[in-house]
């Protein structure tokens, strides 16, 4: 009996699956249109067009955009936050900053637990962690017994200093479980024990809010799987770039936050380093944003410093994905300047484009490339089609009559304006983080990455694109590729010269066993355990620290300090060797490894393929005969020039004038950006 896996990757135009065959490591893809009002619907569907006998399968792997559609649109349940007396507005004060300092106008958005349902009561734990005041208990009843009669549907627990001693939310949790046995409660000394109120109190609070709608989620879905024959867990996966089982989401929902991204990210780190390049920037432009990540020596860079909406942090470690409003469905306008500028409003997938045939007259970056001859009349199989005529109306009355354009020189503009705000994105995570994007590829994938990636890492000079099979359905693939991950981490203040190389090997080994402990709980033998330490730190003075990795055993915290100056040198461009350095926290990521099939590899023999008709499409002003090739029709070693189409499923890739083209063995398309 044949065994397959299945990802299922739910975007905001189309639900995209993966599906492999272990014993061949054959893909093949199904996409089916989203069901915004019930994501299981459209899974559903798409299982069955693409056929798949759930009884067969080994593992079913999700990325989910519940957790962050639920804190975007606040469609939240009714939750509440008990905190120390006095402290009940720390959510609400933050850190009295705003996303645009000058705009006097823009407030930031209110917590998203209401004042109403913070409530305090007395106890007191001091900085080293000693008990000035045990939790009043009457107190804790009380306010127990308020939320019953709130019917709050979940409640975070945060007091103060308790990520040195947890003891006292420990016993309001009980309290509250007493009286309120079916509420998930979420305790910020085990969703985020580290310094930085605010922040801790900001994870725990988006923790606690997306309990409820992800467990509700993840339930259902299981259900459905199961009544359908599916044996195994579901696996799920988190911004950290792996997955975790339904055992673990009651705990750490906000974990699901930015899951859908992840699975991005992953994929193009996967992909760069299939192809040779453990440098690459993941460049993944879908039907109404581009996900801009960074791979560097073959792993992720993550992040501790993002959120959903600013000013109320998540401070779960998660991969650094930049996005930005720029995608296929993307609308061009004019500003009040009299500019033109291009998203971040999109169509979005109803009506979608002008040339989707469903209303919309404004023109969008799809318009654009089917007006420059770069898009045909069909996308997803022939599933939607697309009529030139509107595009180019579109096209015209958008932008070309208002900026008294030709009607290509306006496509063109309305696509180089994307390009640019794309490129700035790629600047952003590149090389205002140290990088020189010289020094990487650009895997393009999503459905219009292979559209735009040869012009954006032309911009850039970025040598190498690397377009997958299927570009489309990347995300998804990526959710084939991920292991079981949980993050521990415990702060560790201390100055570096006074540490004993014992005191870290402590701290890391209480982690160590809390990382077993949970991996053993979600089924992950020992054998496939794997803990990779860390260590942050900072010169004195500094609030904000850098991530050195750490040995299996610390023999030596001077060898960590000199990791520390030389990653600071590379992310700053400068290290101060005479500084005294501070150890701020220590951290381990533990690993619970998922086998993984191969992907096929196909023999290489030079040969240029077979073109399938031409086509005029415009460059630079004036109009090309360019090659169409069929993307199902390319081999290993096949090479052919630009100005070039190849059209597939689920994407079409572009090769501009004065670049070439090679297949690989993985089928990966390499096109060449400097003639």
């Amino acid at each position: 009996m044949t065994k397959t896996r299945v990802a299922v990757d739910v975007g905001g135009t189309f639900t995209d699956i993966c599906i492999m065959d272990e014993e061949t490591g054959a893909i093949r893809i199904e996409k089916t249109a989203s069901t915004p009002h019930d994501p299981m619907q459209a899974i559903m569907n798409g299982i069955e067009q693409g056929r798949i006998d759930l009884p067969d399968v080994s593992m079913f792997s999700h990325g989910t955009t519940v957790a962050t559609n639920a804190l975007i649109t606040r469609r939240l349940p009714r939750a509440a936050m008990v905190c120390t007396e006095g402290f009940r507005d720390v959510v609400e004060i933050r850190r009295a900053n705003k996303e645009d300092l000058w705009d006097t106008y823009k407030d930031v958005a209110k917590p998203y637990i209401p004042r109403r349902d913070r409530l305090t009561v007395r106890e007191r734990v001091d900085a080293t962690g000693a008990i000035l005041q045990s939790l009043n208990e009457d107190d804790a009843r009380r306010v127990a017994e308020v939320l019953k009669k709130r019917e709050v549907k979940a409640v975070a627990v945060c007091f103060m200093n308790s990520y040195v001693n947890g003891a006292n939310e420990r016993r309001m949790r009980e309290i509250l479980a007493e009286v309120l046995p079916d509420v998930p409660v979420s305790v910020s000394s085990e969703v985020m024990p580290e310094i930085f109120e605010h922040e801790r109190f900001s994870t725990t609070m988006a923790n606690a809010v997306c309990a409820p709608v992800v467990v509700n989620y993840v339930s259902r879905l299981g259900e459905k799987l199961a009544d359908a024959g599916y044996k195994r867990d579901l696996l799920l996966l988190h911004s950290g770039g792996g997955v975790m089982t339904p055992a673990s989401v009651r705990d750490f929902s906000a974990r699901l936050a930015g899951s859908g991204i992840a699975a991005g990210a992953i994929a193009s780190r996967f992909i760069g380093n299939l192809c040779g390049f453990p440098n690459s920037i993941g460049f993944d432009m879908g039907g109404t944003s581009t996900d801009v990540s960074l791979a560097y020596a073959g792993e992720p860079r993550i992040t501790k410093d993002w959120y959903i909406e600013y000013g109320y942090p998540i401070r779960f470690p998660s991969i650094e994905v930049l996005t930005i409003g720029a995608g296929g469905g993307s609308l061009a306008w004019q500003d009040e300047g009299g500019s033109l500028r291009n998203g971040p409003q999109s169509a979005g997938a109803h009506p979608g484009p002008a040339c989707y045939k469903n209303g919309n007259k404004t023109a969008t970056n799809t318009d654009a490339n089917v007006v420059l001859g770069r898009l045909g009349t069909s996308l997803a199989g022939g599933k939607i089609t697309l009529d030139p005529s509107l595009a180019r109306e579109a096209v015209h009355d958008t932008v070309a009559a208002p900026f008294g354009m030709e009607l290509h020189e306006a496509a063109e503009a309305i696509v180089s304006v994307a390009n640019a705000n794309m490129a700035n994105a790629v600047r952003l995570l590149s090389i205002s983080r140290g990088y020189d994007p010289r020094d990487f590829a650009l895997v393009a994938f999503g459905g219009a990455g292979a559209l735009h990636g040869a012009a954006v890492a032309k911009e850039l000079s970025i040598p190498t694109v690397i377009v997958p099979p299927n570009p489309g359905v990347t995300s998804a693939l990526g959710c084939l590729l991920v292991d079981v991950q949980h993050d521990f981490s415990d702060s560790f203040m201390a100055d570096a010269s006074s540490v004993a190389p014992e005191d870290m090997e402590g701290a890391f080994g209480r982690m160590e066993a809390q990382a077993v402990e949970r991996l053993t709980h979600e089924g992950v033998a020992e054998a496939d355990m794997a803990l990779q330490r860390s260590v942050e730190m900072m010169y004195q003075g500094q609030w904000r620290a850098l991530s050195v990795p750490a040995p299996a055993k610390v023999e030596s915290v001077s060898a960590l300090v000199d990791a520390f100056h030389a990653e600071h040198e590379r992310e700053f461009n400068f290290r101060r060797e005479d500084a005294p350095v501070s150890i701020f926290r220590v951290a381990v990521k533990a690993v619970g490894i998922v086998p993984k099939a191969d992907l096929p590899k196909h023999q290489v023999s030079a040969h240029t393929p077979q073109t399938v008709g031409r086509r005029e499409v415009w460059f630079e002003g004036r109009a090309h005969d360019a090659a169409l090739y069929q993307r199902d029709d390319l081999k290993a070693g096949a090479t052919f020039s630009g100005p070039a189409i190849v059209e597939q499923f689920d994407s079409t890739t572009v090769v501009p004038p004065g670049m070439a083209a090679s297949v690989d063995a993985f089928m990966n398309i390499l096109i060449t950006t400097k003639g």
